[in-house]
């Protein structure tokens, strides 16, 4: 690989990582948001699954942290710049009036998240095995939330 095509490589890394720098923080804040308004939304059920979402937050920045590391690490600049966040996130931030429109929301973020994690690891291939390593951990845990989510779903259609 000429070195042309290393540098290209390398960019195409560093936005790859900076979307998903975006997209960690924007479902930090989508979870923190549905942990605090999961009690009030959500009755007993919302009690009984407020803390996990709290988790999830905290393992969401967890990964917007390691991401960052690994831009910097790579001589980039992550990007926290609040204006372009959304912009940037393959997730969306939504509120949702209900506890399961908030569900399905972290839920539907997490099977998008999952998917551009995957093609990502793909692409990076052999060419970052370091990168490569981490965004496998990364989707490894998402998968974990959303079945996580999958069932507290399941349960609350069933008591519905």
């Amino acid at each position: 690989m000429s070195s042309e095509d290393h540098r290209a490589v390398r960019e195409t890394v560093l936005r790859l990582l900076n979307e998903a720098l975006a997209t960690e923080l924007v479902c930090v804040l989508r979870y923190k948001r549905h942990h605090f308004m999961s009690t009030a939304l959500g009755g007993i059920a919302g009690f009984a699954i407020a803390n996990e979402l709290a988790n999830h937050a905290v393992e969401e920045q967890a990964h917007a942290d390691r991401i960052a590391e690994r831009i910097v690490q790579l001589g980039g600049e992550p990007d926290f710049d609040p204006e372009s966040l959304g912009a940037r996130s393959h997730a969306a931030y939504v509120s949702g009036r209900t506890l399961v429109e908030m569900l399905e929301a972290d839920l539907l973020g997490e099977c998008i998240t999952i998917d551009v994690y995957g093609d990502f690891v793909r692409f990076v291939g052999e060419h970052d095995s370091a990168t490569r390593r981490m965004m496998e951990g990364i989707r490894a845990q998402e998968q974990e939330h959303a079945d996580e989510l999958s069932d507290f779903l399941q349960h609350l259609r069933g008591a519905a």
